[in-house]
């Protein structure tokens, strides 16, 4: 199973917070913490790194806080997972490149650079404004696009002729 470390789950959650508001003004740790439901040292600790990493800004003083960098619509979501969770590759040779010693003879290496391409691209074409809109809201701009909670994850148990 692919997944997403906790720290990059929380810190889309933190960013999608910061976007949803529609107002620029920073907002304390705190506030960010408290609306997400999280605990506010985990908080603290990505919101440093997605500073660090050029995603958020930090506003020092009484009515300081963290703000985006760049508009929601700038923002992808692969961005935002390579900063919390280093590059995005699903297998170590599609990161780090000439580190297996299997890699001369491997027969999937490259079907795996394939794969890992469309997923970086499916990841870099989602942004932060597409997940801070809500479920509602993106049906009613697209019509056409089918809600994830209504796709089945599993095979059907019998297919019909």
């Amino acid at each position: 199973m692919i997944r997403l470390t906790r720290i990059s789950d929380y810190g889309i959650v933190l960013m999608t917070q910061l976007a949803a508001r529609g107002d620029p003004a920073p907002r304390n740790a705190r506030q960010v913490a408290t609306a997400a439901g999280l605990p506010l040292p985990v908080v603290r600790k990505i919101l440093k790194v997605l500073t660090r990493e050029g995603l958020l800004y930090s506003h020092r003083g009484s009515k300081g806080g963290y703000s985006l960098a760049r508009s929601p619509e700038q923002i992808s979501a692969a961005e935002m997972i390579a900063a919390l969770d280093g590059p995005i590759g699903l297998t170590e040779c599609a990161i780090h490149p000439g580190q297996c010693e299997q890699e001369p003879s491997c027969h999937v290496r490259e079907p795996w650079k394939r794969i890992n391409s469309v997923v970086h691209h499916a990841l870099s074409s989602v942004t932060l404004a597409d997940l801070a809109q809500p479920a509602l809201e993106r049906a009613a701009l697209h019509p056409d696009t089918v809600p994830l909670s209504s796709l089945s994850l599993h095979a059907p148990e019998h297919a019909e002729p």
